[in-house]
C-alpha cells in the first residue's frame, strides 16, 4: 500500500510540474509559412529555363524549411552528379541560412571547419536561401553550369520570379 501512495504522489508532482512548465513556456503552436509545390515548381522551371537560355544544362533542387526535398528536376542532358550536387547546395544554403558559396569563404578562413563534414553539406556556390522577411523557409540550388556563380544566377532568377508570393 505505501508504494501505491508513493507512486500517486510522484505522478501528481510530475503532472503539476509538466503543467507549470507548459504554462510558463507559452504552450503555443509554431506559426510559420512554408513553400508550396507550385512555388517550388516555378523556381525550378525558371532556373532551368534561364540557364538553358545561356547555354547551360542544369538540374535544380528546392528544399523546404527542414531541408526536405520539395522538388528535384534533372535538366535535359545533364550529368548524373548534378542531381546530388544541386540538392547538397540547396541543403547547405537552407542549413546555413546564406548562399552556399558563403561556406567557401568560411572554409578558407578555417580549413578545419568540421561543419563541412556533415551529411549533405557542400562548400560550393550555386544555391540561395528562400526567405519570407528574415525567416528562411527553404532554399534552391542548381548544378551543371560551368561555375557556381552561373548556377546561382539562374537560381536567383527563379526566386525573383516568385518574390511577390514570398510575403
Amino acid at each position: 500500500m505505501p508504494s501505491t501512495r508513493l507512486r500517486l504522489v510522484a505522478i501528481t508532482i510530475a503532472s503539476t510540474c509538466a503543467y507549470a512548465w507548459a504554462t510558463l513556456a507559452g504552450a503555443q503552436l509554431l506559426n510559420h509559412k512554408d513553400l508550396t509545390a507550385s512555388i517550388a515548381f516555378t523556381i525550378a522551371e525558371t532556373a532551368i529555363a534561364t540557364c538553358k537560355e545561356n547555354g547551360y544544362k542544369v538540374s535544380v533542387t528546392v528544399v523546404g524549411r527542414n531541408g526536405e526535398i520539395i522538388l528535384q528536376v534533372r535538366g535535359d542532358d545533364t550529368n548524373p552528379h548534378t542531381m546530388e550536387n544541386s540538392m547538397r547546395k540547396a541543403y547547405t544554403a537552407r542549413t546555413t541560412r546564406s548562399p552556399s558559396g558563403a561556406l567557401v569563404d568560411r572554409v578558407k578562413a578555417d580549413p578545419t571547419l568540421a561543419f563541412v563534414h556533415l551529411t549533405n553539406i557542400i562548400a560550393v556556390q550555386g544555391a540561395l536561401p528562400i526567405k519570407v522577411g528574415d525567416d528562411v523557409i527553404g532554399a534552391a540550388g542548381a548544378s551543371g553550369a560551368p561555375g557556381g556563380e552561373k548556377d546561382e544566377a539562374c537560381v536567383k532568377t527563379g526566386i525573383d520570379k516568385v518574390s511577390d508570393q514570398l510575403k
